[in-house]
Order: C-alpha cells, then structure tokens, then sequence
C-alpha cells in the first residue's frame, strides 16, 4: 500500500476557531449565538477531556449517522484490533460535518502526550489521511459504560474514561508507521515510533552472551492474525525470551527506559493505568525477546521484537515497515 495524504494536522487553535464557529451554528432554536458563549465553548472544549468530547459527538450525531456508528457498549466490536481496518463503514471526511471531524481529531490528539500527539496525527495523515479513519461509540454518555473507538491505517485508539475494567487503553490498540516507504531501510528513517526499538536494542547491547543467547531467537515472531496477536497466556510457563528477573539492576533502569518509551506517545492517565497493571502483574515476569530472522538488513539492530508478560503483550514489528501490537491486562 502507498502512502497518500491530502490533509493537513488541524492545530487546536485552528479547532477553538472552527469549533466556536460550530456552536454559533449549533445554538438550539436560534439563529445566533452571543460570540463570548461560543467563545466560551470552545475554550471548554479544548480544556475536555477525549471521554468529554466523545460525549459531545455522541449528541451531535444525526439519526443515519448514530444508526451507522453507534452499538451497545457490550458489542463485540467495540473489542477488535487490526492493523489496517474500519470499524464502520462512515469516513470522518466524507460522512460527518466540518465540526464533528474537528471534535474527533481533539478527541484524538487528546489520547496522547503533549510532546508525541502531533506528531502521532502527522503519522495517520501521511500513511492513509485523518479524514479516512473510521470511528464508533459503545454505549451512552452518563451510563457509565461508554467508548469511543477510532481505526485506519495503522491505527486503533480507544477513549473509555475507565469504562473498560481491567484492561490500559479501553481495550487492545495498535500503532504504526510507513515513513519514507513501505519497504523501509535498517534505520527507518522518518518513523515516527522508531526510536523505541532503537531504545530495545540499547538494551539488547547491555545483555551478556548468556543472556543474548535466552533472548535471541531464530524462530519467527508471533506474527500478525487480528485479536489473536495480543492474546495474553496468564502465566510465564512457556513464554519464549529473557525473564527481567534474570536482569542486573543497570540492565532493569534500561527496560524501564524501555517500558517509558513505550508509553511516551500516549497521554499521562493512559501511561499511569497501563503501568499500575503492568506493576500488579510483577515487572520481574516480563519476558524481552528478539527476532534475528526477521531482521532488516545485517546490522543487528533488531527490528522485531517484543515485550511479553502474563497479562501483557507489546509487540513491534519493525518488517517491512513498523506495526506494533499492545494488549495489558490486568
């Protein structure tokens, strides 16, 4: 698949002003709106939260389109997970008006941390555009149990405000990149998530010969199959790689530089939820595994490889270009 992109990151500045000119529209019964109310809403949409917003869009909807995107919370949908994919067949750019697709990327942009979620827009704009992305809403605002999901190219992002027990990000997600090319070089230039395998093989670098040989595999990856990707085994019995707890505490500071990288694209209730699970599980039964057959070139930087504990899966797939997996359960 090519990369193609007609659209542009709408900055939030860019959103105060569309969505202020929204509200003017939007006034129930009237046909104006005093500019310091529509001002003041779109300065409160701004500060809301993703669950907030969602709520918003939920009742901005029209019969056809709340027919098209929305299901009960307990749909089966609401927990799938692919790589390239459409939860609903409406396209933000085609199917909803110019401030729902506005309320939907501050819903997006608001998943993630200040320092990644430009960035993390500018990758889904240039490996499909933001206004092919699908979305769909579980449930009803206030009854507790209420999601938004959102898919494309290279992404699946959830906002669920705790709705979903047990379980960081709402559910499974998965990000990627194309940068330059489908067929990316050994050092990925352009993608955006490739800094974190580079910090996966600083930890790779500090391992000793034993320790390479337990994390080293020739066998493939787990490899690509939907929700079964980021299934969760529930125990470490069989678990291919190196056990963290067989880590000296230098080399425990890197995985959790590791782990910190992970994370750092994605907004800081998301991060401190998916660490508590990944704490409450023990750190220590993390399991750190390569792919050296999977690997881009002869470099022996290892574009694939995995983080796996009992309840967690983090999968990076770094061939031909960057897919990664994320399950953490608790």
């Amino acid at each position: 698949m090519t990369d193609q992109s007609s659209h542009h990151p709408l900055s939030r500045r860019n959103f105060v002003t569309t969505a202020a000119s929204g509200a003017v529209l939007a006034s129930a019964g009237s046909l104006m709106l005093d500019p310091k109310t529509a001002l003041a809403k779109a300065k409160a949409s701004k500060e809301s939260s993703s669950e907030t917003l969602s709520a918003t869009l939920y009742k901005s909807l029209n019969d056809k389109q709340r027919e098209a995107v929305c299901f009960p919370f307990d749909h089966p949908l609401r927990s799938k997970v692919d790589n390239n994919w459409h939860i609903t067949k409406p396209r933000l750019g085609a199917d909803f008006d110019k401030d729902q697709q506005a309320m939907v990327r501050e819903i997006f942009l608001k998943l993630h941390s200040p320092e990644y979620a430009q960035k993390v827009l500018g990758q889904v704009e240039s490996d499909a555009g933001f206004g092919k992305s699908s979305i769909a809403l579980f449930g009803e605002p206030g009854s507790g149990k209420f999601e938004f999901v959102l898919a494309g190219r290279h992404v699946t992002r959830r906002a669920d405000g705790d709705a979903v027990e047990g379980t960081a990000f709402g559910g499974p997600i998965f990000y990627g990149h194309a940068g330059k090319k489908f067929h990316e070089a050994p050092d990925h230039p352009g993608n955006v998530y490739w800094f974190q395998a580079k910090r996966a093989n600083e930890l790779y670098q500090a391992l000793d010969g034993k320790q390479r040989k337990v994390a080293l595999l020739e066998k493939r990856s787990r490899g690509e199959r939907g929700n079964k990707t980021i299934e969760t085994k529930g125990s470490i019995k069989g678990m291919d790689g190196l056990p963290a707890s067989e880590l000296t505490g230098d080399q425990k500071d890197l995985l959790h530089k590791v782990l910190a990288d992970l994370l750092a694209p994605f907004r800081k209730k998301d991060v401190d939820e998916a660490m508590k699970l990944i704490k409450a599980n023990d750190v220590d039964k993390l399991h750190l595994t390569y792919y050296k057959n999977e690997n881009i070139g002869e470099d022996e930087v290892w574009d694939v490889w995995q983080l796996e504990g009992p309840k967690m899966v983090w999968y990076f797939r770094g061939k031909p270009h960057v897919h990664v997996w994320v399950n953490v359960e608790a």
